[in-house]
């Protein structure tokens, strides 16, 4: 029998008022073989209270948090090494997903030949597709102009993670654009399902907060080359 578990990995940094929604999120999924593993980025509020106040509840959540604040990169880096599970599967700790999420992502990654799977997203806040019209170009054609991927919702298998050198810790920013981008190159086959799986915080988040940097981030990731400082 082919092992299923997931090792849903989650870095939060200052989500007090979503933070508890994003984890109970992960906790009701139809699909139950999973650990959520979550490291608080040395966050200011009150979110490493309010994780572990849930933790205490369900043994499948494990809790670290960092003694100063790294970044997402470098955290989700050091939760891939602490993971158990075959496949790794990401959460945004202000966002939500679907309780179906998993159980229709996996199948794609155990029966398939698929290395990664993503879904298409809902803004929380407009209640809009994400990403709408765009979903249906090559992409290709599409990462010349944008990250098409919602960074939360991959599922990807470990062992295709670490091959590809996991997240490239000289990204800051953009990291997930890289990832994609390195992914791609290797020419391992995915599944980009149409379908909405995940709800998406489009206000207040890190790419608005750092629009400009996100930028810069993204340009070196599609030009291939380092970025000339870092965070």
């Amino acid at each position: 029998m082919v092992e299923r578990s997931i090792s849903v990995i989650m870095a939060v940094y200052n989500n007090e008022n979503s933070v508890q929604d994003s984890i109970f999120s992960i906790l009701n999924q139809s699909y139950e073989n999973f650990e959520l593993l979550i490291m608080d980025d040395a966050s200011t509020d009150s979110s490493y209270f309010k994780i572990n106040n849930i933790a205490k509840q369900d043994d499948r959540i494990k809790v670290f948090r960092n003694k100063t604040n790294i970044g997402l990169t470098k955290s989700l880096n050091k939760l891939i090494t602490l993971s158990k599970g075959n496949i790794l599967a990401r959460q945004d700790g202000d966002d939500i997903s679907l309780p179906k999420r998993f159980e229709n992502q996996i199948n794609f990654l155990i029966e398939g030949e698929y290395e990664f799977c993503l879904t298409r997203a809902i803004s929380i806040q407009t209640n809009k597709n994400i990403p709408n019209l765009s979903f249906y170009l090559p992409d290709k054609i599409v990462m010349n102009y944008k990250n098409p991927f919602i960074h939360g919702t991959l599922m990807i298998k470990k062992e295709t993670m670490i091959k590809v050198g996991m997240y490239n810790e000289k990204f800051y920013y953009s990291q997930d654009f890289k990832l994609f981008k390195d992914l791609i190159a290797s020419k391992v086959k995915y599944k980009y399902l149409n379908e909405f799986f995940y709800l998406l915080n489009t206000e207040n988040n890190i790419s608005k907060k750092f629009e400009d940097e996100q930028k810069y981030f993204f340009e070196c990731a599609k030009n291939d080359i380092n970025p000339k400082f870092s965070v």
